[in-house]
């Protein structure tokens, strides 16, 4: 064997041995899981079965775009965890020039995430009736002449 192939086994069989260890241990658990598993060819089997609960409902089930938002805020918010932890590790070497971008990317989540709740996008409640155009009623009760209209548009909701 040459230095070069001596020198190249030398330096990776920690990672081969690892390799191996790693598709050993997976092929014992699934030949321990199909021998040691129960075999069941009833009607059951097809159902999904999932924290010792039998579903209920359909898959197809249709949820609220209210949920689609939580998940995304998460992943945003998750992603900036990231980002932090990265400047958090690295303070020293970037300086205050870090620092400045980390502010300007809080700063800018933080603009996004008040625009958000002030928008209503974070309320889970529906909105009540009738108090959607109290904020419009109050504008144009300040309007002379425009009070006794308002009034009478309130009166035949």
């Amino acid at each position: 064997m040459s230095d070069q192939a001596s020198g190249w086994i030398a330096s990776y069989w920690a990672t081969g041995l690892f390799v191996v260890a790693v598709v050993a241990l997976c092929g014992l658990m699934i030949g321990a899981a199909s021998l040691l598993g129960g075999r069941s060819h009833g009607r059951s089997k097809s159902l999904p079965f999932e924290s010792g609960i039998v579903g209920a409902g359909s898959a197809r089930q249709r949820f609220s775009v209210k949920f689609y938002l939580v998940a995304m805020l998460f992943v945003i918010f998750d992603i900036e965890a990231v980002y932090l932890f990265g400047w958090a590790v690295s303070v020293r070497e970037v300086g205050w020039t870090g620092f400045a971008a980390a502010a300007v990317f809080i700063f800018i989540l933080l603009a996004g995430l008040i625009y958000d709740a002030r928008v209503g996008a974070l309320d889970w409640a529906p909105r009540k009736r009738g108090h959607e155009n109290a904020p419009r009623a109050r504008e144009l009760a300040a309007v002379p002449g425009v009070d006794r209209q308002v009034r009478r548009e309130e009166k035949t909701r």
